[in-house]
């Protein structure tokens, strides 16, 4: 082994390697959030998310897909539910604090249970319902779509969607939208 150091191999950026923040041009952010789940729980990281994007200022778009539909037809959006079979997480934040065995969901009973101890949590923390959630992102300039296949398959006609979502698209619409934006799929 010898005893002379090898220098560590560093990259030469030159004097213009990384530009600061103040000389970067501005771009428009694009944020576009897949919606693919019906459940109350699964409703809000999406529309938080979209109408947090909204508040910065960000071009946002909802995309609803498969049961994330449920989230904009107008006779299912109030009723969304909560289920806690398959939710290993599940646990009462009320006294008295333990966690609740998944299989218990298959209870007859526990998942109206479970939905209403979660909207009134929600309704504690004075988060706005799913309809009027979905009302603020649309008057903040949000965009909606929704899944033309998954409009098919659940035989449904524009009459029964919420008056926010702009049209029902395809995929390959959705990749135009889409391009050039951080997307995140819930």
């Amino acid at each position: 082994m010898s005893d002379t150091m090898v220098a560590p191999i560093v990259p030469d950026f030159g004097t213009e390697a990384c530009p600061s923040p103040t000389d970067a041009t501005p771009t428009q952010r694009k944020l576009v959030i897949i919606c693919s789940k019906g459940n109350l729980d699964m409703a809000y990281p999406g529309l938080i998310l979209g109408s947090a994007a909204l508040g910065e200022g960000i071009e946002t778009h909802l995309f609803f897909t498969f049961w994330g539909l449920d989230m904009v037809t107008t006779s299912r959006m109030d009723d969304l539910k909560f289920t806690m079979l398959g939710n290993t997480a599940m646990h009462l934040t009320q006294a008295p604090k333990m966690p609740i065995p998944a299989f218990m969901g298959g209870i007859p009973g526990m998942t109206g249970m479970a939905t209403k101890m979660m909207r009134k949590q929600i309704a504690d923390l004075e988060i706005p319902t799913v309809p009027e959630m979905l009302e603020q992102i649309h008057e903040m300039g949000g965009h909606m779509w929704a899944c033309r296949m998954s409009f098919d398959m659940m035989q449904l006609n524009e009459a029964d969607l919420f008056e926010g979502v702009e049209a029902v698209i395809s995929a390959s619409d959705f990749m135009e939208i889409s391009e050039g934006a951080q997307i995140i799929f819930i």
